[in-house]
């Protein structure tokens, strides 16, 4: 694991962040909840992959087999 994750996290969430507000202000609000979304389950499926990796790191080293 590494420090790149925590800066993809915080770009999408910056960019998820100003695209919603540049929506919000010409009243596409339904498009703005639909990127805020998106931005989300991006997140979450970062954060599940890496989580599957760190689950995996952990069996190798205490010998755990599933």
């Amino acid at each position: 694991m590494s420090i790149d994750i925590i800066f993809k996290i915080a770009a999408i969430g910056l960019i998820t962040a100003i695209v919603g507000q540049v929506l919000k202000k010409y009243d596409k609000d339904e498009i703005a909840s639909l990127v805020t979304l998106v931005g989300l389950v991006t997140v979450l499926l970062i954060v599940i992959d890496s989580l599957t990796d760190l689950f995996s790191a952990l069996q190798s080293v205490f010998g755990l087999y599933s």
